[in-house]
């Protein structure tokens, strides 16, 4: 007995031994700021922060590799619990949700095969994309469904993927799972900055809309009778639906399927109907907004284009303030364009429902006569925006002016110059002037400022030389006289001290150069011909408000592109950076005023503005139907045309006062929309397809 328990504790007391060697030997340390930030993480091992699980992302963290907020499912909570330990600051951030874009399912849309092999969409999609004739329709399998580990996809009965908002925590499991890119993620800030692409399911309606807006989507709910919720879907991309309601050409209604059918869907009275129930109500359906930045953004001009861009501002955090230069806002919209054609009331409602959302307003003050760009910089404004008009709106709402004072010293528009010359106005035009013109009054100009003193005159044009007048092409006698001639280049920036202007960026838009080339030049004084430099932002630069001395500098960023793919282009062809803005309706301002605050929130987020890759407008083609079978005829819904003196044609020119659609022709003129697809669209006798739900933004 007494052998038996000497040994036992003989045969412990060497085992302990052996293990106290072991842990020495074989001792793993560990990182105690990864086992404190491991514990703050929820263990989903969901790997939507990129890493392989929650372990990988405590060491990514501890590390320096990754973010402390880089935890999408523990989101702002983890985020400042794991900032505490790594000793960081955490900012929060805009949550994401998944997107789907696919409205039709495989029983609904036309199909090229029965699929009946292994119940997976990756599977599915190596058999010729997949089993419907859309190339980027929904393979409705449901890999994505098994991929989401938080419940937030099901799959509806027309085997299309649901997602409930309550669950999505935006991991972006489902991203990857799908082979066809039908499931995004996206946040209301990229619903706001995002444009139709060649990869989206986008109807030949939503690819014509200047403005973007997800017809479609609007139509439905106002045939459901969601009022609200179809204002909310044109407000994302459109905040003056009531004026665009009265004046939009609504190039939509004709590229409409139903034309190949009876009649175009009633786009634009639709979009009125649900912009007067907001009148109605008397009140504002405002969408989200996001929490205030404390970034200034001085906006000079208050027309469509100026007030579309401090709307998308204010949403998205900013502290707009329009400087108008007239008594009232509205621009062009209020002093141009009569009232019989747009009440005075419809601009009003618009107007107060963007000043709601935070956009301030001060108007009567005239850039160049109240402020300038650098002084508004020296009152603690981050950026200055030119929006259209902004700078030449004198001509044509001022013309009681008989001179004007220039934004900065150095800027001038060629007419206003022209005049100040004939007039024995003398100019101080320094050592270089650059002219941006493209006709023989430039040349005529060019010659008379040589005469006038300066040492070289330069003059830029973006047509190439072939296109010019032959007067151009004498490029060795124009030299010898001090003019330089440069085709196929825009001013891409400027720059300048207080209230002068230095230096030009210039590049050159031949489409023959792969690397297009770039020159930064000095100059005294830049004269434009078109009388049009919109889409400028002016902020501190390299980030300094002052230099030495004390005086502001200042630049001008990029906004959304350098110069476009495509030349020329339609009436409604988006405007760009270094190519005269000149907007033929005012849905074409809505859309540069919303890029052009793309361009400001990517400039402060991370400095870096971006283009838009393959947008639908820019393709050279797009999938699409030339007709449309099994459709029953409907008759197109239109309000009464006559007006009070019994004038059918005078009402639709002068529609004060024409009413709008009623609800009862307003449900049944959006019954008539085929909700269509890139291809697919709703056929008589189909069950319609609900479009997947969105959240509010």
């Amino acid at each position: 007995m007494l052998t038996a328990a000497l040994f036992l504790l003989s045969l412990g007391l060497v085992a302990s031994i052996i293990l106290a060697i072991a842990s020495r030997v074989f001792y793993v340390w560990e990182d105690p700021t990864v086992l404190a930030v491991a514990d703050e993480l929820p263990g989903a091992n969901c790997g939507g922060c990129g890493q392989a699980g929650c372990a990988a992302a405590a060491e990514a963290v501890a590390s320096g590799r990754a973010p402390v907020d880089l935890c999408v499912v523990g989101g702002f909570a983890v985020a400042l619990e794991v900032g505490k330990i790594m000793g960081q600051k955490v900012e929060k951030r805009e949550p994401e949700f998944s997107w789907t874009s696919c409205i039709y399912g495989v029983g609904e849309a036309d199909p090229i095969y029965e699929y009946n092999g292994a119940m997976d969409c990756r599977a599915a999609v190596t058999l010729y994309g997949g089993s419907k004739l859309c190339p980027i329709g929904c393979i409705g399998l449901g890999t994505c469904v098994k991929a989401c580990q938080f419940d937030a996809l099901s799959m509806g009965d027309n085997n299309l993927p649901i997602v409930n908002h309550d669950n999505c925590v935006g991991c972006g499991a489902c991203v990857k799972e799908c082979p066809k890119n039908i499931i995004t993620l996206t946040s209301a800030t990229q619903r706001i900055m995002s444009e139709y692409t060649t990869d989206e399911c986008t109807a030949p309606c939503q690819r014509t809309c200047p403005t973007g807006i997800n017809i479609r989507g609007y139509i439905q709910e106002i045939g459901k009778g969601n009022y609200e919720r179809a204002l909310l879907t044109i407000k994302e991309k459109c905040p003056l639906p009531l004026i665009c309601g009265y004046i939009c050409p609504a190039p939509c209604e004709f590229e409409c399927r139903r034309n190949h059918v009876d009649e175009g869907v009633a786009i634009n009275p639709l979009k009125r109907f649900v912009a007067d129930y907001e009148r109605t109500t008397h009140k504002h359906i405002n969408p989200y907004k996001d929490a205030d930045n404390g970034v200034r953004i001085a906006l000079i001009g208050g027309g469509a284009e100026g007030l579309t861009a401090s709307y998308y501002l204010a949403r998205l955090g900013y502290q707009p303030t329009i400087y108008e230069a007239k008594p009232e806002l509205g621009g062009v919209l209020r002093y141009v364009i009569a009232e019989d054609r747009l009440p005075r009331d419809v601009l009003d409602h618009d107007i107060k429902g963007i000043l709601e959302m935070g956009v301030e307003a001060k108007t009567s003050m005239l850039m160049g006569r109240d402020m300038t760009v650098s002084s508004l910089l020296r009152e603690g404004y981050d950026a200055v925006l030119f929006t259209e008009g902004g700078l030449d709106s004198r001509k044509i709402l001022h013309p009681e002016m008989k001179s004007y004072d220039a934004s900065f010293q150095g800027l001038h528009i060629m007419l206003d110059f022209l005049a100040a010359l004939s007039r024995g106005v003398k100019t101080d035009l320094g050592r270089h002037v650059v002219l941006s013109s493209n006709g023989l009054k430039g040349l005529e100009l060019a010659r008379r400022c040589v005469e006038l003193g300066a040492q070289k005159v330069t003059i830029v044009s973006d047509q190439p030389l072939d296109f010019l007048p032959v007067e151009f092409r004498d490029m060795k006698g124009l030299g010898a006289s001090g003019i330089e001639i440069r085709p196929s280049t825009v001013i891409v920036a400027m720059g300048g001290i207080s209230d002068r202007l230095d230096r030009l960026a210039l590049q050159d838009i031949d489409p023959r150069l792969k690397d297009p080339l770039r020159a930064i030049i000095d100059v005294d004084t830049l004269v434009i011909s078109a009388g049009r430099l919109p889409e400028l932002v002016f902020v501190h630069a390299n980030g300094k408000p002052e230099n030495a001395t004390g005086e502001i500098q200042w630049q001008t960023i990029e906004t959304f592109r350098t110069f476009p793919k495509k030349f020329g282009g339609d009436a409604f062809s988006s405007p760009e950076p270094g190519r005269i803005s000149d907007s033929a309706a005012v849905v074409k301002s809505i859309l540069s005023g919303r890029r052009l605050a793309r361009a400001v929130h990517q400039y402060f987020d991370d400095e870096l503005i971006t283009p838009i890759e393959n947008l639908t407008w820019e393709a050279d083609y797009v999938l699409d139907v030339t007709e449309v079978h099994d459709v029953s005829l409907a008759k197109r819904q239109c309000p009464p045309v006559l007006d009070v003196e019994g004038d059918s044609k005078r009402a639709w020119i002068f529609p004060k006062g024409l009413p709008g659609l009623d609800e009862e022709s307003a449900r049944l003129e959006a019954e008539r929309c085929l909700q269509c697809g890139l291809i697919c669209y709703k056929k008589s006798g189909i069950i319609e397809s609900e479009e997947p739900e969105r959240e509010d933004v």
